[in-house]
């Protein structure tokens, strides 16, 4: 049977190909799975090319190069001062959800089931203490049609403070008697992970950034050239590099005999429990960022010299905590997710004598990256579903929930002040408007004046 090249053209254009075609992902995350399998040594940490730095730091760099190189200076700094956002990711990616676990794990070591590895539930710990992860949750925020700058700031403050953080949390966790079989505390090796994971976030993210933007101020023309290259030829790097960091995570894991040296039962168990962890933390951080109770508490705007001195300092403060849709979205996928880049580092310099139990240790955090980004990859239609109104609002661009973006000291509508408004006078000019117009124009007229 023979088809003629309209008709290949026709079958090609086809919905169903189109879907499978958006599918790609998926289907080299399979063979990269499958070489990481067959050939441990070639991308595993200490292997054939060094892939603790060759994608360890190569490939995560490359992300933040291109993110440094496509984000606007001004709108990066704006999202830098938003320290309400990142002390609700903070919360939620540190306390909040290894709190969660540890409870979890306590009742499952309390049911002294043999077929789960006590020291897998030693690796559960880790996980949950981890920061965010470097790189998926950047490029799903940015597909979803999410606040991106807001997604870097995170990640770079995440990772910082997860040198310090994650050790401690750890400490904690293990000093309980259920756990003391998996204690790390050896001095020098907390400041090993110090030195380590500081050393990567700095190359990896600070500095990748700071040439990019450096890059774009310096040479806007060409480096708009490039922007429009990649979009024009559908290159997207950030899923290429994440692809290699995902080969690097699953060759050492496979490496360290992560897989084989546990039941099919616990690493079943592993697998579904993981992926109800990954939901259960995103329904969380959906509900902590659109907190109702802070629309009841908050109904109205409070206006000096007529509102109570309490009412209007407990609106300032605690209303913004209500965040538009588009940091929503970047909420919820920093705070459930953890990171195998500087995860896998922070393990092995925790353990680094206790090289028997180490693939137990990484067994739930290699596998809850892949589950994350599978699980996450999917959420971007649903995000992109939700985000729609605002989009459509924003003439194409998803601009947010403009009044509190503005009071938040957002970068959308600080970049818009500043690029349409030639001056003080013109922005503030807007107090005098008419409340009866139409109610989203009203609403981002005192946004831009809120901003100033």
């Amino acid at each position: 049977m023979t088809f003629r090249k309209d008709e290949l053209i026709k079958i090609w254009n086809h919905p169903v190909t189109e879907y499978l075609k958006g599918k790609w992902f998926f289907y080299c995350l399979a063979i990269f799975i499958l070489l990481a399998h067959f050939f441990p040594e070639f991308a595993a940490d200490d292997g054939m090319i060094r892939g603790q730095y060759s994608i360890g730091y190569g490939a995560v760099a490359c992300i933040f190069l291109n993110s440094g190189l496509n984000n606007k200076t001004k709108r990066l700094m704006a999202e830098i001062a938003r320290w309400r956002a990142h002390v609700t990711v903070i919360l939620l990616s540190f306390f909040i959800t290894s709190s969660i676990v540890f409870g979890f794990c306590a009742a499952i070591k309390k049911s002294h089931n043999k077929n789960i590895d006590e020291w897998v539930l030693i690796g559960f710990l880790l996980m949950a203490a981890s920061p965010t992860t470097v790189a998926s949750n950047v490029m799903m925020t940015s597909q979803a049609g999410g606040n991106d700058l807001l997604c870097l700031c995170e990640v770079f403050i995440g990772n910082m403070l997860g040198a310090f953080v994650t050790p401690g949390v750890i400490q904690l966790f293990t000093d309980s008697p259920l756990f003391k079989y998996g204690n790390p505390a050896n001095g020098s090796s907390v400041r090993d992970v110090y030195r380590r994971v500081l050393f990567q976030v700095g190359l990896t993210v600070f500095v990748p950034l700071a040439t990019g933007q450096i890059i774009q101020n310096i040479l806007p023309k060409p480096t708009q050239m490039y922007t429009d290259f990649l979009k024009r030829y559908h290159i997207k790097i950030g899923a290429y590099m994440l692809l290699l960091i995902m080969f690097n995570s699953f060759s050492t894991a496979f490496k360290q005999h992560a897989f084989t040296s546990v039941s099919h039962a616990c690493i079943i168990f592993v697998c579904f429990f993981d992926l109800g962890l990954y939901l259960f933390f995103t329904l969380i951080c959906f509900f902590a960022a659109r907190c109702y109770l802070i629309l009841l508490v908050f109904t109205k705007e409070p206006v000096k010299g007529e509102s109570s001195w309490l009412y209007y300092y407990s609106y300032k403060i605690f209303r913004p905590f209500y965040y538009n849709k588009r940091d929503t979205v970047c909420l919820c996928y920093c705070g459930p997710a953890k990171t195998a880049a500087l995860g896998v580092s922070l393990v092995t310099s925790q353990y680094g004598n206790e090289k028997t139990n180490l693939g137990k240790m990484l067994l739930p955090l290699v596998l809850y990256q892949a589950i994350q980004v599978l699980t996450a990859s999917l959420f971007i239609p649903l995000f992109k579903w939700w985000l729609k109104d605002e989009i459509e609002e924003g003439q194409g661009k998803p601009v947010g929930d403009l009044e509190m973006t503005a009071m938040e000291g957002s970068a959308e509508s600080s970049a818009n002040c500043e690029d349409e408004i030639d001056s003080e006078k013109a922005c503030t000019s807007h107090e005098g408007e008419s409340f009866d117009e139409d109610q989203s124009s009203s609403t981002e007229d005192r946004s831009i004046h809120a901003s100033k």
